[in-house]
């Protein structure tokens, strides 16, 4: 068997695939807060280097997703309701901007894909499937974020969406925020739909002080 050599080493380690893999355990919650990440083991599971393993974590860390502690390696950093409530204040500029941006460059194929969503939005709720309720809710902001064009909002809104996934997945599951917060929602897709820029604004930063409000009740 032929060894890797020190060039295909690096490139695998420079390769954001495994940093995506990692980071999608981590949401998903496959890798507990203040759990240790331990490289040997990493590198099993995803049949990875150690030196790709490394350079993955050196990345989360860079994304607040992971902490490196001195001579202990690292761990999966807890993020606090008082922080996930300064990150949501951080996206209301962001995510509003991004709003009224979506409104500004609704195209017609945009629009047929926010219809859709919009009634998938009012299937689930009506359902109770809270788990595709919070999928959608992902799909809306995503879309919403490519229709903007911005990119350095984009990017800045990535990274602060990955520090707060559990808190978001946490409030889809509070008692009664479907109901509130679906409407919510329809009102940012309805907004844009009408290419109402002031609207779409205005819509997203309602939601968004709707869960700070309620991050900080569950505090």
């Amino acid at each position: 068997m032929v060894s890797a050599s020190p060039l295909a080493d690096a490139d695998l380690a420079a390769r954001p695939d495994l940093t995506a893999l990692i980071r999608d355990a981590i949401l998903g919650g496959e890798f507990a807060p203040h759990q240790r990440l331990i490289e040997a083991d990493i590198s099993d599971r995803f049949g990875a280097t150690r030196a790709a393993v490394r350079t993955a974590l050196l990345n989360l860390a860079g994304e607040g997703l992971v902490e490196r502690l001195p001579n202990k390696g690292a761990r999966v950093r807890a993020i606090s309701v008082d922080e996930a409530v300064e990150i949501v204040e951080v996206r209301v500029g962001l995510e509003s901007l991004c709003a009224r941006k979506a409104a500004e460059n609704l195209t017609s194929d945009d629009a047929e894909e926010l219809r859709m969503l919009r009634d998938d939005i009012r299937r689930a709720v009506d359902a109770g499937n809270l788990v595709e309720y919070s999928r959608l809710n992902q799909e809306m902001d995503r879309m919403l974020r490519e229709m903007s064009a911005h990119e350095t909002a984009t990017q800045l809104l990535e990274r602060l969406r990955a520090q707060s996934a559990r808190h978001q997945f946490r409030l889809a599951f509070h008692p009664g925020r479907a109901a509130q917060s679906a409407p919510e929602h329809i009102a940012i897709i309805d907004a844009v739909l009408a290419r109402d820029a002031d609207a779409a604004e205005a819509a997203t930063r309602a939601h968004l002080q709707g869960i700070v409000d309620v991050l900080r009740a569950m505090d």
